[in-house]
Protein backbone atom coordinates (compact mmCIF):
# COMPACT_ATOMS: atom_id res chain seq x y z
CA UNK A 1 0.00 0.00 0.00
CA UNK A 2 1.55 3.28 -1.07
CA UNK A 3 1.48 6.16 1.37
CA UNK A 4 1.43 9.77 0.34
CA UNK A 5 3.96 12.15 1.79
CA UNK A 6 2.73 14.19 4.69
CA UNK A 7 2.14 17.91 4.34
CA UNK A 8 4.37 20.41 6.17
CA UNK A 9 1.48 21.04 8.60
CA UNK A 10 1.11 17.30 9.32
CA UNK A 11 4.88 17.02 9.84
CA UNK A 12 4.75 19.94 12.30
CA UNK A 13 1.92 18.23 14.19
CA UNK A 14 4.02 15.06 14.55
CA UNK A 15 7.04 17.06 15.77
CA UNK A 16 4.78 18.83 18.30
CA UNK A 17 3.39 15.48 19.52
CA UNK A 18 6.99 14.30 19.97
CA UNK A 19 7.91 17.37 22.06
CA UNK A 20 4.67 17.17 24.04
CA UNK A 21 5.14 13.46 24.79
CA UNK A 22 8.69 14.03 26.08
CA UNK A 23 7.51 17.00 28.17
CA UNK A 24 4.65 14.85 29.50
CA UNK A 25 7.19 12.14 30.33
CA UNK A 26 9.33 14.61 32.27
CA UNK A 27 6.29 15.80 34.26
CA UNK A 28 4.33 12.56 34.67
CA UNK A 29 6.60 9.61 33.80
CA UNK A 30 4.33 8.40 31.00
CA UNK A 31 3.86 8.97 27.27
CA UNK A 32 1.32 11.52 26.10
CA UNK A 33 -2.13 9.98 25.56
CA UNK A 34 -3.27 10.89 22.06
CA UNK A 35 -6.92 10.97 20.97
CA UNK A 36 -6.65 9.67 17.41
CA UNK A 37 -9.97 11.11 16.23
CA UNK A 38 -8.61 14.66 16.71
CA UNK A 39 -6.24 14.13 13.77
CA UNK A 40 -6.50 13.91 9.98
CA UNK A 41 -6.95 10.57 8.22
CA UNK A 42 -3.26 10.54 7.16
CA UNK A 43 -2.14 10.88 10.79
CA UNK A 44 -4.53 8.09 11.83
CA UNK A 45 -3.01 5.56 9.38
CA UNK A 46 -1.39 2.54 10.98
CA UNK A 47 2.34 3.08 10.39
CA UNK A 48 5.68 1.96 11.84
CA UNK A 49 7.91 4.77 13.14
CA UNK A 50 11.23 5.51 14.79
CA UNK A 51 11.95 8.54 16.94
CA UNK A 52 15.63 9.55 17.03
CA UNK A 53 16.82 12.14 19.53
CA UNK A 54 20.18 13.91 19.29
CA UNK A 55 21.98 16.62 21.23
CA UNK A 56 24.70 18.47 19.27
CA UNK A 57 24.32 15.88 16.46
CA UNK A 58 25.14 13.03 18.87
CA UNK A 59 22.67 10.21 19.43
CA UNK A 60 20.71 10.62 22.69
CA UNK A 61 18.02 7.99 22.13
CA UNK A 62 16.35 6.04 19.35
CA UNK A 63 13.37 3.72 19.66
CA UNK A 64 10.87 2.51 17.11
CA UNK A 65 8.89 -0.27 15.56
CA UNK A 66 9.52 -2.17 12.33
CA UNK A 67 5.95 -3.40 11.89
CA UNK A 68 2.99 -1.05 11.71
CA UNK A 69 0.67 -1.80 14.64
CA UNK A 70 -1.05 1.41 15.70
CA UNK A 71 -2.08 4.84 14.40
CA UNK A 72 0.79 7.12 13.38
CA UNK A 73 0.11 9.77 16.05
CA UNK A 74 -0.03 7.09 18.79
CA UNK A 75 3.16 5.38 17.58
CA UNK A 76 5.02 8.72 17.51
CA UNK A 77 3.88 9.67 21.04
CA UNK A 78 4.87 6.25 22.41
CA UNK A 79 8.25 6.10 20.65
CA UNK A 80 9.08 9.70 21.64
CA UNK A 81 8.59 8.77 25.30
CA UNK A 82 10.55 5.50 24.90
CA UNK A 83 13.44 7.18 23.03
CA UNK A 84 13.73 9.87 25.71
CA UNK A 85 13.35 7.70 28.81
CA UNK A 86 13.69 3.97 28.03
CA UNK A 87 16.55 3.58 25.52
CA UNK A 88 18.81 1.18 27.49
CA UNK A 89 21.95 2.79 25.99
CA UNK A 90 21.31 6.13 27.73
CA UNK A 91 20.09 7.57 31.04
CA UNK A 92 16.64 9.18 30.86
CA UNK A 93 16.55 12.64 29.27
CA UNK A 94 16.69 15.34 31.94
CA UNK A 95 14.68 18.56 32.10
CA UNK A 96 17.95 20.45 31.40
CA UNK A 97 18.53 18.43 28.21
CA UNK A 98 14.96 18.81 26.92
CA UNK A 99 15.43 22.21 25.19
CA UNK A 100 18.58 20.91 23.43
CA UNK A 101 16.93 17.87 21.83
CA UNK A 102 17.07 17.58 18.05
CA UNK A 103 14.17 15.42 16.86
CA UNK A 104 14.20 13.19 13.79
CA UNK A 105 11.11 11.16 12.94
CA UNK A 106 11.27 8.24 10.50
CA UNK A 107 8.02 6.92 9.07
CA UNK A 108 8.69 3.52 7.52
CA UNK A 109 7.27 1.82 4.49
CA UNK A 110 6.52 -1.89 4.82
CA UNK A 111 9.72 -3.95 4.67
CA UNK A 112 10.22 -6.03 1.51
CA UNK A 113 12.38 -9.17 1.44
CA UNK A 114 15.48 -8.86 -0.72
CA UNK A 115 16.61 -11.66 -3.01
CA UNK A 116 20.37 -12.20 -3.44
CA UNK A 117 22.73 -15.11 -4.12
CA UNK A 118 25.88 -13.76 -2.45
CA UNK A 119 27.11 -10.94 -0.24
CA UNK A 120 28.47 -9.12 -3.31
CA UNK A 121 25.06 -9.42 -4.98
CA UNK A 122 23.39 -7.95 -1.89
CA UNK A 123 25.91 -5.08 -1.73
CA UNK A 124 25.32 -4.27 -5.43
CA UNK A 125 21.57 -3.93 -4.75
CA UNK A 126 21.90 -1.50 -1.84
CA UNK A 127 20.89 2.13 -2.36
CA UNK A 128 23.07 4.23 -0.01
CA UNK A 129 21.16 7.01 1.68
CA UNK A 130 17.82 5.49 0.63
CA UNK A 131 17.51 1.97 2.04
CA UNK A 132 16.82 1.03 5.60
CA UNK A 133 17.73 -2.62 6.21
CA UNK A 134 16.55 -5.32 8.57
CA UNK A 135 18.92 -8.27 8.93
CA UNK A 136 17.72 -11.54 10.39
CA UNK A 137 19.52 -14.79 11.14
CA UNK A 138 17.55 -17.22 13.27
CA UNK A 139 16.38 -15.32 16.37
CA UNK A 140 18.89 -12.50 15.84
CA UNK A 141 17.57 -9.33 14.22
CA UNK A 142 18.90 -5.80 13.74
CA UNK A 143 18.09 -2.74 11.68
CA UNK A 144 19.71 0.41 10.40
CA UNK A 145 17.53 3.35 9.37
CA UNK A 146 18.45 5.09 6.10
CA UNK A 147 19.98 7.99 8.12
CA UNK A 148 22.77 5.62 9.27
CA UNK A 149 24.23 5.94 5.75
CA UNK A 150 25.36 9.44 6.85
CA UNK A 151 27.81 7.80 9.26
CA UNK A 152 28.52 4.67 7.18
CA UNK A 153 28.37 5.74 3.50
CA UNK A 154 30.17 2.66 2.10
CA UNK A 155 27.82 -0.32 1.50
CA UNK A 156 30.41 -2.89 2.67
CA UNK A 157 30.96 -1.01 5.94
CA UNK A 158 27.21 -0.43 6.37
CA UNK A 159 26.57 -4.17 6.03
CA UNK A 160 29.45 -5.14 8.35
CA UNK A 161 28.21 -2.78 11.08
CA UNK A 162 24.64 -4.05 10.65
CA UNK A 163 25.90 -7.61 11.15
CA UNK A 164 27.58 -6.54 14.39
CA UNK A 165 24.37 -4.83 15.55
CA UNK A 166 22.47 -8.02 14.72
CA UNK A 167 24.89 -9.96 16.95
CA UNK A 168 26.87 -11.60 14.14
CA UNK A 169 30.58 -11.36 13.27
CA UNK A 170 31.28 -8.59 10.72
CA UNK A 171 32.40 -11.08 8.03
CA UNK A 172 29.57 -13.54 8.69
CA UNK A 173 27.77 -15.02 5.70
CA UNK A 174 25.17 -17.76 5.42
CA UNK A 175 22.58 -18.90 2.89
CA UNK A 176 19.93 -18.57 5.64
CA UNK A 177 20.65 -14.87 6.23
CA UNK A 178 17.57 -12.75 5.46
CA UNK A 179 17.62 -9.05 4.57
CA UNK A 180 14.58 -6.81 4.18
CA UNK A 181 14.57 -3.33 2.65
CA UNK A 182 12.37 -0.40 3.65
CA UNK A 183 12.33 3.34 3.00
CA UNK A 184 11.51 6.24 5.31
CA UNK A 185 9.93 9.61 5.19
CA UNK A 186 12.17 11.61 7.53
CA UNK A 187 10.86 14.62 9.43
CA UNK A 188 13.24 16.90 11.34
Amino acid sequence: MAHTSLTKQQQQILLQITQDSIAHGLAHGTALAVDVKNYSQELQEVRATFVTLEINHRLRGCIGTLEAAQPLVVDIAKNAFLAAFKDPRFPPVSAAEYPQLEIHLSILTAAQPMSFHSEDDLIRQLQPGVDGLIMQEGARRGTFLPMVWNALPEPVQFLQQLKLKTGLPSHYWSTTLQVFRYHCEVIS
